[in-house]
């Protein structure tokens, strides 16, 4: 079985769009601000943009609040060829522990991360079928700890359930995260060293 290309695959629907003089609307799943600025800085030459922050994997308030200032700080600094806007999804971090309970003591990448992908993009799914959007996808695999074929397939799965296009990705890939690391530093974001969740965190 050949491995996907996702960055192939988003080049096409790249290309695709550009021949036909279009500029989709996208719902882009964010996780935080220095995963979502290459994210941005790319897509938003191609695709008109909403935010969607939705992390109730974040079980700190204050952590969830103050990545969402940075991500909202970020948009409001960068600047775009296409507009972008920001959208905060519920925040209940309950739903996370309700999806992974059982599996508190998985290794990081395994079976709880699994699930809380899929609760975060689902809800993306969800929100893009009901606005009419042309896409969706995440800011998720940019990271070297986030499994992109993980990612990809939870997302065309979303594709047979609610009927939503979804956008492959590997942001990874054409130096995407080194990148990040640089706007990170130019625009002075905040840069965690866990993922969000009590499990991932370290410990002090």
């Amino acid at each position: 079985m050949n491995k996907i290309n996702y960055q192939k695959e988003l080049d096409k629907v790249i290309e695709k769009n550009l021949a036909e003089n279009k500029i989709p609307s996208l719902l882009l799943h964010v996780c935080c601000a220095p995963c979502s600025s290459y994210c941005l800085e790319y897509l938003s030459q191609y695709f008109s943009i909403t935010v969607y922050y939705y992390n109730p994997n974040i079980s700190l308030k204050e952590e969830y609040g103050y990545r969402l200032s940075e991500e909202k700080r970020l948009v409001s600094l960068m600047n775009f060829k296409n507009p972008v806007t920001i959208v905060e999804g519920r925040y209940n971090p309950r739903e996370f522990f309700d999806v992974v309970k059982g599996l508190e003591n998985e290794p990081e990448g395994g079976r709880r991360c699994e699930q809380c992908f899929r609760l975060r993009l689902e809800s993306a799914a969800q929100i893009a079928a009901e606005k009419g959007f042309d896409y969706f996808t995440t800011t998720l695999t940019i990271s070297p700890l986030k499994n992109a074929d993980m990612l990809n397939s939870i997302g065309a799965q979303m594709v047979e359930k609610y009927g939503i296009n979804w956008l492959y990705s590997d942001f990874k890939k054409r130096e995407g995260y080194k990148r990040s690391i640089v706007l990170s530093k130019q625009y002075d974001l905040y840069r965690q060293n866990y993922c969000g969740c009590v499990f991932s965190k370290p410990k002090e």
